[in-house]
């Protein structure tokens, strides 16, 4: 095992593991132990918590208690997608299987009234239902991927706006922000000027944020597949650096749609621990289904060392 120092600050705890989302979609039976597998490899320290859907509680608890033997319980993180409705029977189901130890929640948008109203539902409920646990909290934000089909116009003036407001919201509370950059649809992802505009906005309320969905590479590519144009991890960490530096929309997008591996990969290196600090104090973490993905590109671009 490589000392855990080769993994470099601006990469600690990055990637959770969300291999039983899709497109992974990978079964409990083999999630679980590789998981374990992760956190004990020399990349560990890369390696954030087991994400586990409200629906998968049970199944995740029964293996873990199987394959743990002498080991710690698992560090999980709950995601309930069903938004604020779902946290208390989840967060019981969860607490019936010592084999999990949960770490944080991340809590889905509901459908009714605003985008804000939503938020505040969701920091409401957060706040009925950990006092006492020791878990972070992150309340995602809705996203109207319609109301932002024209960059600059009208609709996403007002989208951009409505999504303001729901992050005054959160940075009112102890939790932070979650936002969708993927999915199976093109609708799913994101421009690069609504994500600079939602980064952007995190940074200018200090406010905590996670990504998840669509983040498969550490830069922005097209896949071939699909045809969908996927956002890089890198590109955002490095927008959020720009961002929390005090750089506009404007130049955060610019980032964000920053196709060149090597000169983001040069950048990314020469940033100084007080830079790294503040960039990953912003960007939390994100969601990524095969935690070997930015391991290999990380390698490649020399940002890790070889294996």
């Amino acid at each position: 095992m490589r000392p855990a120092h080769l993994v470099p600050p601006l990469f600690a705890g990055l990637c959770d593991d969300a291999a039983l989302f899709p497109p992974g979609n990978a079964p409990v039976a083999e999630a679980v132990p590789a998981h374990r597998n992760h956190r004990n490899a020399w990349y560990a320290p890369l390696v954030g918590p087991f994400l586990v859907g409200a629906d998968r509680i049970a199944e995740v608890g029964a293996a873990a208690e199987e394959t743990g033997g002498t080991q710690r319980p698992l560090d999980v993180t709950l995601v309930v997608r069903g938004g604020p409705s779902g946290l208390a029977p989840a967060l019981e189901e969860t607490a019936k299987w010592p084999g999990l130890h949960l770490v944080g929640v991340e809590l889905g948008p509901d459908a009714d009234g605003s985008v804000a109203e939503a938020a505040a539902r969701g920091c409401a409920v957060l706040d009925r239902e950990l006092p006492g646990q020791h878990v972070f909290g992150a309340v995602e934000l809705r996203r109207d991927p319609a109301a932002h089909a024209g960059s600059g116009s009208k609709s996403d003036k007002r989208e951009t706006g409505a999504m303001e407001l729901a992050l005054d919201v959160i940075a009112a509370s102890p939790y932070r922000a979650k936002y969708r950059t993927g999915g199976l649809e093109s609708q799913a992802f994101p421009s690069a000027e609504e994500l600079a505009a939602f980064i952007t906005a995190c940074a200018s309320r200090e406010l905590a944020f996670k990504c998840t969905a669509g983040l498969h590479h550490a830069v922005r590519y097209v896949d071939p597949a699909t045809g969908f144009t996927h956002h890089g991890f890198l590109n955002i960490l490095l927008a959020t650096h720009f961002a929390v530096q005090g750089a506009d929309a404007v130049a955060v997008a610019e980032v964000l749609a920053d196709h060149g591996a090597e000169g983001l990969a040069a950048v990314a290196a020469d940033l100084t621990d007080t830079q790294v600090e503040r960039a990953r104090r912003a960007f939390t973490a994100y969601g990524t289904c095969s935690v070997l993905e930015p391991l290999e590109d990380l390698t490649d671009l020399g940002l890790l060392p070889p294996a």
